[in-house]
Parts: C-alpha cells; structure tokens; sequence
C-alpha cells in the first residue's frame, strides 16, 4: 500500500501543532466504504487513524462530504456527462443516506461539523472558507480519499490559501495503490515547502 514507515523523530518540520490547527477529514462516507462502484477497498483500513484524530479534536473537525447530482443529466458542462456515465451514483439511485459519514465517524458531529460540496476542491464553495476564517483557523491536517483526487484538490487549495497544510499519511486512502503511492511521492517532492507529511501518532504528539 506503500505508506511511509515513520520518522527517526516525531518532531514535524515547522513546529508542534496549536489551537489554530483544525483536522480537515476529506469524504469519509458510505458511498466509497461501502459496495458501490465507487467503493475504496482500504478506507476500513485507515478509518481507525482518521476516527483517533476525530475523537482527539471533536471539536475542531471538520468532515467534507461529497454530495453526487440528485439525477442522471444534471450538473454542469463536463459534470453533466459525467453523471450520465456514473448514473448509478447519483442519489436517486443510490439513496441519499448514503452520502452520509460512516457510522464510526458520524459519531463526534456534533461537535464536529459538515461540509457539503458537489465537486472535488470543497473552496469553489464558500462554506469551508467561511468557517475556517471564523475560527481563524491557521493549520489544516487532511485526511480521507481519495489521495489522488479530492484530497488533492483539498490540499491544492488550501496551500493557494496560505494554509500550514500537514498530510497524515497512514490516514489517506485511494482506490487505486498505484496512484496513491504516486502523490505521496508528489506532495514530499514537489511541495516540501508548503506541505509537511507525518504519521498520526507524530501529529497527536505535536498537538498541543
């Protein structure tokens, strides 16, 4: 699954984590745990971390969901022939309990709270942004799934925000190892300056 071993030191890069620093839990819903054709095989696998994390800092988690079009044919431009492609995910068909967190996670809300999005990046909405300036929030540790696909997109916008952006690394899934291997590899590479990647145990001891 090629998920980093960790550190000789659990002391992160730029410092310990503080009371701005909120964890951001990227689509953690039964639509991809559970036997749908979007369904990421390893989540059950990384949902323990994720879950320690959230029952650590109930309060400052925040779970985006992913909400699909409610019929085939809608959305817009690309968006609507996707959904044509992937009819069997749009909630009519698929119930809209299950763009629901899983259960382990649906748990801590609240005090953690939900944010909705119907498209990759959750930024082209305004309601993460709204919050995480409420909250004057300054440091964002993601994780969820897909790594090589709304966590990028997650993780893409919040580094163009000016975020401290922490990735936990055993608590990032994807449905496709190869990719996900490949990301990892991106983000320590490509982003070192902007992005700081850390087992959950080394983020639970830099959280203050």
């Amino acid at each position: 699954m090629g998920i980093p071993t960790p550190a000789d030191t659990d002391a992160l890069p730029n410092g310990p984590l503080d009371a701005a620093t909120v964890h951001l839990c990227v689509d953690m819903q039964r639509l991809f745990a559970e036997e749908t054709a979007w369904h990421t095989p390893w989540m059950e696998r990384v949902l323990p971390r994720v879950r320690e994390l959230a029952e650590r800092f109930p309060e400052r988690t925040i779970f985006t969901r992913f909400v699909p079009a409610q019929r085939p044919g809608e959305g817009r431009g690309n968006w609507r022939r996707y959904y044509e492609r992937w009819a069997c995910m749009t909630i009519e068909q698929l119930g809209a309990e299950r763009v629901d967190l899983v259960p382990a996670l649906a748990q801590f809300v609240p005090p953690a709270t939900v944010v909705d999005k119907h498209v990759y990046s959750p930024w082209l909405e305004p309601g993460l942004d709204r919050l995480l300036r409420e909250r004057q929030v300054e440091t964002l540790v993601v994780t969820g799934g897909e790594t090589d696909v709304c966590v990028l997109a997650t993780v893409l916008g919040a580094v163009d925000r000016g975020f401290r952006v922490v990735l936990a690394t055993d608590a990032l899934c994807s449905s496709s190892d190869q990719t996900h291997d490949a990301m990892l590899t991106l983000y320590q590479q490509r982003y070192g300056q902007q992005l700081e990647t850390a087992t959950t145990r080394q983020i639970l001891r830099n959280w203050t």
